[in-house]
């Protein structure tokens, strides 16, 4: 099976799904596919991705790789621009955690999206996302990878604002659309300055002369030219990771269906440029500075966007803001040259939040579509399976022992402090201070939904919109098996995943071959020195500093939420200055919207004015036409009828050109 047609099967079959259910089942061309047939075709394509996924992965675990070509769309020059895969341990494992988050996402989908009349459509747009990301990380060039990396962003754009009729939801996917454009127009100049300079779009030929670049001063400035190629990918990382300051529009994407929500945040839109840092690891190893522009931006996002979440009273922005943290994780990781954890924590990311944000769908059906955790309370007993699935997902994210985040989790927080980079102390202690926070939101929300006062029967605010804003209050009930089937087949990697893939991954030879660490980046090997199985490194776990900073959060949120409700309002008083700060993200989209957007609209009118009417329309349009007729009116002057004024003008034409080219030879 380790065979091109065998890869184009696996990226191509979601994309089928995506046309059968999209074109047949929407209207546009019929409706001969329906509302059961689209989730059924969509789910069996998905599920035969994700089984060739997983194949795949045994066969470059067993070191069958693959770098080739499948098709040459065009030749620029002497370069062509090519359709090729590179299946290796990183593309393989990516793959399996795409296709399998995404196969949950697809018979999660079937129980929330019931009664919506969109029922197929959102069947085809989550399979051509699926697809989309598929051909970004299965990729072998940059051309491809651009592809990809447009393909997510322009099908995220669809899924955040599913419900077209919903002002709110327009807007957001605006913003994320917007926002993204932002961080592709330098992910395209990076890309753009490797190709200037190497003459080629192939990874491989790209990373073969990295040495050269790493030696090319930037034209006209002291700067190293690879520095700048890698911090223009690095913006473009910033904007699909939502990395500071391009970080504003994921938490509006929850306006987008719940489903949606968990697969952009935990395997596929956000995951992607950890994953292309991660790819040109053989680029950003030979620039220091770049590094260390990425481990200080991976810092702020892991503190202070994390504190952002504590704030926050509906259930998916809770969740949403703790993506955005997790990914600041991921971001060190990749700054202090530790991507086999970046990449590990990537991956148990994935399956616990996925858990968190279906096992929050699963608390919205039940709560009739309130999404207010202030509303809820008391839910364990009613929702006894979402409850449980809800908190393995939780102390997985906290970082608790022996499940799969505290192994990925731990090793980021000790490669920061390994690390030989600039900014690597102010990232070590922030990931450290994040722990706190991660732990304080986490179980704020746990407490507050599942435990204390039943506040349903009574709600105490009013109700967060839901998808279909049918608000009413009736008794909470566990959602329908095709909801909590997926959340008990994410619960078992949420818990199981660092047991058995820490040691391999992180420590093993996993990625040799595949991921490039100089030897003066040596954070993980001075790590490698720690690890003494999983079972060891869990049982240390237990009095390290970040385990009693995740208790102490444990214990506020317990105290603050169950034990004296009251004093949480308190605090809020207390600290109003620093609320409103935070009420407002950090004047973040403030900022954005009165100064970025009021300049940009500035700018806008003054090409317009200046620029359109004034050069394109009065100089050049109108310019030259009014030229054309001056001349006109001139040489009709000249057309007098007489023969001998004709014969004149030829002599003396004739003498003109006699004499320039007298002068011209002499």
């Amino acid at each position: 099976m380790n065979s091109p047609s065998f890869y184009l099967l696996i990226a191509l079959a979601p994309l089928a799904g995506a046309i059968l259910a999209g074109l047949f089942g929407t209207g546009f061309l019929g409706r001969v596919v329906s509302r059961r047939g689209s989730h059924r075709i969509t789910i069996a394509l998905v599920a035969l991705s994700f089984i060739g996924s997983v194949i795949t992965l045994f066969q470059t675990i067993n070191g069958h790789t693959y770098d080739g070509i499948l098709y040459t769309w065009t030749v620029v020059g002497t370069t062509p621009l090519q359709l090729g895969f590179l299946i290796d341990n990183l593309s393989a494992l990516m793959m399996v955690v795409v296709t399998g988050v995404s196969l949950m996402v697809h018979v999660y989908t079937i129980g929330y999206m019931a009664d919506d009349p969109g029922y197929q459509r959102f069947f085809s747009y989550i399979s051509l996302f699926t697809f989309s990301m598929l051909m970004l990380v299965m990729a072998n060039n940059m051309v491809q990878l651009f592809f990809g990396w447009e393909a997510v962003g322009l099908v995220s754009y669809l899924l955040i604002g599913f419900w077209y009729t919903r002002p709110t939801a327009i807007f957001a996917n605006m913003k994320a659309f917007l926002v993204n454009r932002v961080g592709d127009f330098g992910f395209i100049l990076g890309i753009g300055l490797l190709f200037a300079y190497t003459g080629s779009m192939h990874y491989g030929e790209v990373f073969e002369r990295s040495q050269e670049l790493a030696v090319m001063p930037f034209p006209g400035t002291d700067w190293q030219l690879l520095t700048v190629a890698c911090i223009c990918l690095f913006v473009g990382a910033m904007g699909k990771s939502a990395q500071v300051p391009l970080h504003t529009w994921l938490p509006d994407s929850m306006e987008g269906p719940t489903p949606i929500s968990a697969l952009i945040h935990a395997a596929t839109m956000v995951t992607a440029g950890i994953f292309m840092v991660a790819r040109f690891s053989p680029v950003f190893e030979l620039s220091s500075t770049a590094l260390a522009f990425v481990i200080v931006i991976g810092a702020i996002g892991a503190l202070f966007l994390g504190i952002l979440g504590i704030i926050q009273n509906d259930i998916k922005r809770v969740v949403a803001y703790s993506t955005l943290s997790q990914l600041g994780y991921m971001t060190v990781a990749l700054g202090a040259s530790a991507y086999s954890a970046a990449i590990f924590h990537l991956m148990t990311h994935a399956f616990f939040k996925a858990l968190l944000f279906l096992g929050a769908g699963s608390v919205i059906i039940g709560m009739h579509h309130d999404q207010d955790i202030r509303n809820m309370g008391g839910l364990r007993k009613y929702m006894p399976i979402t409850w449980i699935t809800f908190l393995i997902g939780t102390l997985a994210l906290v970082g608790t022992p022996f499940f799969s985040g505290f192994y990925s989790k731990e090793q980021i927080i000790e490669a920061a402090g390994a690390a030989n980079v600039w900014g690597a102390s102010f990232a070590y202690y922030a990931t450290l201070i994040g722990v706190f926070v991660t732990s304080l939101y986490s179980f704020r929300v746990y407490f507050l939904v599942f435990h204390g006062p039943e506040r349903f029967r009574n709600p105490p605010y009013p109700q967060a919109h839901g998808h279909d804003d049918h608000h009413h209050a009736a008794e909470p009930h566990e959602s329908p098996w095709v909801v909590t089937l997926p959340l008990v087949v994410l619960a078992v990697p949420s818990v199981l995943a660092g047991m058995f893939f820490a040691g391999s991954i992180l420590f093993g030879d996993f990625f040799d071959g595949v991921i490039t660490v100089l030897p003066e980046h040596p954070a993980m090997a001075a790590l490698a020195g720690h690890w003494h199985g999983w079972m060891a490194y869990a049982l240390h776990g237990f009095v390290t500093v970040p385990f009693w900073l995740m208790i102490a959060g444990l214990v506020v949120a317990w105290y603050c939420y169950v034990v004296n409700p009251a004093l949480p309002g308190k605090i809020y008083s207390a600290l109003s200055g620093i609320n409103r700060v935070l009420e407002n993200k950090y004047y973040a989209d403030w900022f954005n919207e009165q100064v970025v957007a009021r300049f940009a609209r500035c700018l806008g009118y003054g090409f317009w004015k200046g620029g359109d009417r004034s050069v394109i329309d009065g100089l050049i349009v109108n310019g030259s036409a009014r030229v054309v007729g001056w001349v006109a009116a001139v040489s009709r002057h000249l057309q007098s009828g007489y023969i001998y004024h004709y014969a004149f003008a030829m002599i003396i034409g004739i003498m003109a050109l006699l004499t320039f080219f007298v002068l011209t030879v002499h």
